[in-house]
């Protein structure tokens, strides 16, 4: 036993560690991909499906084998088709990687914290006089084709600019703001809704929207109630409600300042950790 381990130890190669290096990388990254969204629900039937495929198999039952192996021949073809906006996040997510990052916002700490007090005080504006607001903020999936939808604004971020956007009656106060960088990139923007039929049926069509943005892009929507004044954002399809300008402060200053890729689990996390204390209450 002791000479079997001893050849299988000197067989392995340099190229041998490199290759279980990338792949166990690879498989890391896709688990944490499936995690965050809709496609652990994907992964978890296939898996009944192939086992179900193996046993038949086994116990020799033809009929149920058959059935099973035309259901995955065909299944393949359909997956692709109905679980798109996942596929289409994954090979995003694949391509946000650190060597070719491109961060939000390349800003000193000092102008950080000037845009991100602008915005504080448009969303507790909004929140306070009930005004309905829906600002995306861009990081590296451009959204140039959304922002054609809408009219291109490209100014400095100013409270004042953003009340004057979404007063009721302006032009363009029923559309999306979309935010690039340090800059109002455009405005009066039209986003695709969610297909999410598990949401809350009391959400508009302003908060859908800002879901469906998330769905399709690493975007953060912040979505201001036009009946309640309540501040909500969404990320990666999830949306979380209930929040006060401090935690809107956070955010906005984690994203300027940190340039991080994994940023999106992060705040995904600490919107949960809101999420669950609401719920507590």
């Amino acid at each position: 036993m002791k000479d079997f381990f001893d050849n299988i130890i000197a067989s392995i190669g340099i190229n041998d560690v490199l290759d279980i290096l990338i792949v166990s990388f690879i498989v890391y990254k896709i688990l944490g991909f499936i995690r965050e969204t809709r496609a652990q629900q994907l992964v978890k039937g296939l898996l009944v499906l192939v086992v179900a495929f193996f046993l038949s198999d086994i116990l020799n039952l033809y009929a149920l084998n058959w059935i099973l192996r035309g259901t995955m021949t065909l299944g393949v073809i359909a997956l692709v088709v109905v679980f798109q906006p996942e596929l289409r996040r994954g090979l995003e997510y694949v391509g946000r990687s650190k060597i070719v990052k491109a961060p939000f916002g390349q800003l000193d700490k000092e102008k950080a914290k000037t845009v991100t007090d602008e915005f504080v005080k448009a969303v507790d504006s909004f929140s306070s006089t009930k005004t309905g607001a829906l600002i995306i903020l861009e990081r590296e999936t451009a959204l140039s084709d959304i922002a054609e939808t809408g009219t291109e604004v490209n100014a400095d971020i100013t409270s004042q600019l953003l009340g004057n956007i979404f007063y009721e009656g302006a032009p363009l106060h029923d559309g999306a703001v979309i935010i690039r960088g340090d800059k109002i990139f455009a405005a009066g923007c039209v986003l695709p809704l969610t297909g999410n039929k598990n949401l809350n049926k009391s959400l508009g069509t302003r908060h859908r929207a800002g879901i469906g943005i998330t769905e399709n892009s690493d975007a953060i929507a912040i979505i201001v109630s036009e009946e309640t004044g309540i501040i909500s954002m969404a990320i990666d399809g999830k949306l979380t409600r209930f929040l006060d300008t401090k935690t809107v402060e956070k955010t906005l200053l984690n994203l300027y300042l940190s340039g991080n890729d994994d940023d999106s689990f992060k705040f995904s996390k600490i919107f949960d950790k809101i999420g669950r204390k609401k719920d507590a209450k």
